[in-house]
């Protein structure tokens, strides 16, 4: 497993910026992210459910950064327990609750898009370990 992808948003609605690079504060979340000092600090979402939800969709594939989430993953599907640890590169995660899809998927992903991400659409973590992310860094839970 592996990061795939990692997007910010500076503001609630505004556009995801792609990145090559991220940087986790430890009880802050991502520099530069809307959520920046939030409960909801760094936020997860991975390739196999995103697979899942765009063949429930009839589409090739959900595009990545569409569901605003922080780091996507390469992986099947992710741990949902409150409390379990994600260890991405240097830096140590720790599942605080489940992502529900908002409204502004609709527009993002598609139509139905907020019905076919139920369960699909990541988790919120707390960053308990702080460092810089960048693709193509392990990934382990």
């Amino acid at each position: 497993m592996h990061v795939a992808a990692l997007h910010t948003a500076p503001t609630y609605g505004a556009p995801t910026v792609s990145l090559n690079e991220i940087v986790a504060v430890k009880g802050k979340g991502v520099e530069g992210d809307r959520y920046f000092g939030t409960t909801r600090q760094m936020t997860i979402v991975s390739t196999g459910e995103l697979s899942s939800a765009a063949g429930e969709l009839g589409i090739d594939a959900i595009s990545d950064g569409a569901t605003r989430r922080n780091i996507t993953v390469v992986a099947d599907e992710l741990p949902r327990q409150h409390g379990a640890e994600i260890h991405i590169g240097e830096v140590t995660l720790e599942i605080w609750r489940d992502c529900a899809p908002c409204e502004l998927m609709e527009t993002t992903v598609g139509p139905g898009a907020k019905t076919a991400l139920k369960g699909r659409s990541g988790i919120s973590t707390t960053v308990t370990k702080g460092g810089t992310i960048r693709l193509g860094d392990p990934v382990s839970f």
